[in-house]
């Protein structure tokens, strides 16, 4: 494998985003409709909605590590990472596409048909997440081409994201005649297709050629050594704090789109991608701001300042005030991803800093446990929602009371503000900056950035460069 040519082609690169497409396939389903599709269309109560969404969470505390053991242990001719992109496409598919079936079941059969649905799917998406987020790291060896390869996967992403959220509603009002549970399952049964599709587009367009170094330490003794690291441990807060706000607020447009401004499904669909378009001109914005300032301060600030905006948008808008509220929103959902790009590489950084102060590496786990916390960030958000939704008296499809309509605006601004302000004074804890990082890999030049072809430290440098948006 050393031998091959470690630069990607164009192809590769999109066969690569497509992946990341395909995952966003469900990450945007649950992230911003699936609780409005359980609790408007399905029937279920929010509550009920929110411990479902914690209960998954608990799950993949334990099927995340596993699914990164099976990687580890598991190597078949197409890799270790890629033959999960063939083997579990279709059956990917088919869990988004049973996520937005909805039986004529009584209450208690629809709860139990929503947990072993939403339950298949979770353990559907760790089988292909856990391999692709782990896949930059045998694509190529070359850290440019990793940089260059996680920029057309985050890109792909957020477009996923926007057709997705702006679309389904849509096409689910055109195809379902009236009967939206109808128009949503035939929806979701196409970008299931298109998910499903997309997953072998980047199997058969991309190749393994850098071999995974597969860390030999055992599991309690890479725990230990993370512990250490205090600043991934500041990383780790941050990361649930954020998801938190920033799941809460896209869980929560929708309602806020249709009740809250008055506005139909379609509205809500608009309302929420415009502010994924403003996530996506954010990235762009992130890279020219770091350039000229601090980007440790940029992630600080940025976030502090989404609760100042969060504050003003709940005073600024009134109920039916749709105008305002795109222009809000939409610089609310610019400001909040900032720090995006910041967050991704920091982790990187602070292998390496661990790497440093404990001298013994962890890079898999590092990884892997920020995206639990991404996980347990999501599952956090859904059990709030859940619960402030019936603390607030939400009725679902009916005329809601002062108080309910109060909380939904609550939900998508000042509660979600405030767990970004937190996020920002969080990151006053965490020091490496662009200048303590030189300074770190001129002190210590054997530990950090060895190049491909050269000598490595013995677990390797294969994840460093993963640039991984929120789950």
């Amino acid at each position: 494998m050393a031998t091959q040519s470690q630069k990607l082609t164009v192809v590769e690169k999109v066969g690569f985003g497509a992946g990341d497409m395909s995952v966003n396939v469900m990450i945007a389903a649950m992230f911003y409709f699936m609780q409005y599709f359980y609790t408007d269309i399905f029937g279920l109560k929010p509550a009920h909605v929110g411990i479902l969404f914690l209960a998954a969470r608990f799950i993949d505390a334990f099927s995340d590590p596993l699914m990164g053991l099976v990687t580890d242990r598991v190597k078949t001719r197409f890799g270790r990472f890629r033959p999960y992109f063939l083997y579990l496409a279709v059956p990917y598919g088919f869990a988004v596409f049973l996520l937005f079936t909805t039986p004529d079941l009584s209450y208690n059969g629809k709860l139990v048909w929503a947990y072993v649905t939403y339950l298949f799917a979770t353990l559907m998406f760790t089988g292909i997440a856990i391999p692709y987020i782990s896949y930059i790291g045998v694509l190529t060896g070359d850290p440019k081409e990793r940089l260059s390869a996680n920029g057309y996967r985050m890109f792909f992403a957020k477009i996923a994201n926007v057709i997705i959220v702006a679309s389904v509603p849509w096409l689910a009002g055109i195809w379902g005649g009236g009967d939206s549970a109808k128009g949503y399952q035939l929806a979701m049964g196409l970008m299931s297709l298109v998910g499903t599709a997309l997953l072998l587009f980047c199997f058969f367009t991309t190749k393994e050629r850098v071999e995974h170094i597969v860390d030999d330490k055992p599991l309690m003794s890479q725990l230990k050594l993370l512990l250490k690291n205090d600043q991934w441990l500041v990383l780790v807060a941050v990361c649930v704090l954020g998801t938190i706000g920033y799941a809460l607020r896209g869980s929560v447009a929708f309602y806020y789109a249709i009740y809250y401004l008055g506005g139909t499904e379609k509205l809500a669909a608009t309302f929420t991608s415009a502010g994924i378009a403003a996530s996506i001109v954010a990235m762009v914005a992130s890279t020219w701001f770091t350039k000229k300032y601090c980007k440790v301060q940029l992630f600080r600030w940025s976030q502090i300042m989404v609760g100042i905006l969060s504050v003003l948008m709940f005073f600024a808008v009134s109920p039916g005030d749709i105008w305002m509220a795109f222009v809000l929103y939409i610089l609310l959902s610019f400001v909040v991803d900032l720090h995006a790009p910041v967050f991704w590489s920091a982790i990187a950084e602070a292998v390496d800093y661990g790497h440093v102060k404990n001298r013994d590496r962890v890079s898999g786990l590092a990884f892997g446990g920020i995206s639990f916390a991404q996980k347990a960030g999501a599952g956090i958000a859904g059990f709030l929602v859940g619960m402030l939704l019936t603390f607030f008296g939400y009725q679902a499809g009916q005329e809601q009371t002062a108080f309910a309509m109060t909380g939904i605006a609550l939900m998508l601004t000042v509660i979600p503000g405030l767990f970004h302000t937190l996020m920002g004074l969080a990151m006053f804890k965490y020091k490496i900056t662009d200048k303590f990082y030189v300074d770190m890999q001129a002190k210590h030049p054997h530990t950090i950035g060895s190049r491909p072809g050269e000598a490595k430290p013995k677990s390797g440098l294969e994840e460093d460069y993963l640039n991984e948006q929120p789950l």
